[in-house]
């Protein structure tokens, strides 16, 4: 005879796809998926004070007026290098640049400048994500009007970034660059793990609790509406630990890149969860370290 246990749970309605309403929160929460995520962001902590000692702290330049809108170069020490500009995650709410200095070592010493955005968060914007994308792209113009003074070739300029912040690269590579007098190509290219690139189904699900969710932020700002716009190669990446929809946009973004003709590669983490696919960029022999290197020519 067939019983239920005190603990199961009975599906409700369908939100998205085949998912009730708790399966697409638990999708767009990574704490459900990554109970090690903790443990993780104090070894950032601890291994980004490791860093800085051994190659030492980064240049600060600011992009903007306020405060927050600064980035950290650390410099190495060839001439008109490439450099390559990392866009943190947060779930749109927390990240500095400080917390991402052990991403920069292994990319200095292979002859790579590597910079590190700040910006504003999610909840200091009002519960909107424009300013959040009008900012990384305006620091990703900056750096290239500023290659001189930072030491850097802007012909050879790179994006990586991990979870949301790979929403916003995803707005940044969709981006108009034309319209600043700017090269279309002024990315060469630029790896995107673990994101987001459709905001339809992120709105239907609880981020929208602190996400001022409108027609116009989700249509403007899926980076899968506007691939007629995408003139940089992309590497796009996620874990097989990860949540499901992370697993799935990143599928779904990298099919619909390549049916518009565009260069894209799908690289998958095996064994990896969200957080732990960050810290191979670290490594550069890990899989986004490598990948990462082998983009830039520096392999």
């Amino acid at each position: 005879m067939n019983t239920m246990t005190a603990t199961a749970r009975i599906k409700g309605p369908l939100v998205w796809r085949d998912m009730d309403q708790q399966e697409l929160d638990d999708a767009y929460d990574q704490t459900v998926y990554a109970s090690n995520r903790d443990q993780l962001a104090k070894r950032r902590l601890a291994n980004s004070a490791i860093a800085r000692a051994r190659i030492g702290e980064p240049a600060r330049f600011a992009y903007g007026p306020t405060p927050v809108e600064g980035l950290d170069v650390y410099r190495c020490k060839a001439a008109d290098a490439p450099v390559l500009v990392f866009i943190h995650g947060g779930a749109w709410r927390s990240g500095t640049a400080s917390e991402f200095a052990f991403l920069a070592e292994p990319f200095v010493r292979a002859g790579s400048h590597f910079v590190v955005l700040d910006f504003t968060s999610i909840d200091d914007a009002g519960g909107s994500l424009f300013p959040m994308v009008e900012q990384v792209r305006r620091a990703i113009g900056f750096v290239y009007r500023n290659a001189d003074a930072i030491g850097c070739d802007r012909s050879r300029l790179y994006l990586v970034s991990h979870s949301s912040g790979s929403h916003l690269a995803g707005c940044v590579v969709i981006h108009d660059w034309a319209s600043e007098g700017l090269p279309t190509d002024i990315l060469k290219g630029a790896t995107l793990s673990s994101g987001m690139y459709d905001l339809a189904p992120v709105r239907l699900s609880k981020r929208s609790k602190y996400v001022n969710f409108t027609n116009a932020m989700e249509a403007q700002l899926s980076a899968m509406r506007h691939l007629d716009k995408l003139n940089t190669p992309l590497i796009l990446t996620y874990g097989t630990y990860e949540t499901p929809e992370f697993k799935r946009q990143t599928r779904d973004f990298a099919e619909a890149v390549k049916a518009a003709g565009k260069p894209v590669e799908l690289l998958v983490g095996e064994a990896y969860n969200h957080f732990e696919m960050l810290e191979t960029l670290a490594n550069p022999y890990g899989l986004l370290g490598r990948a990462v290197l082998n983009q830039m020519g520096l392999g």
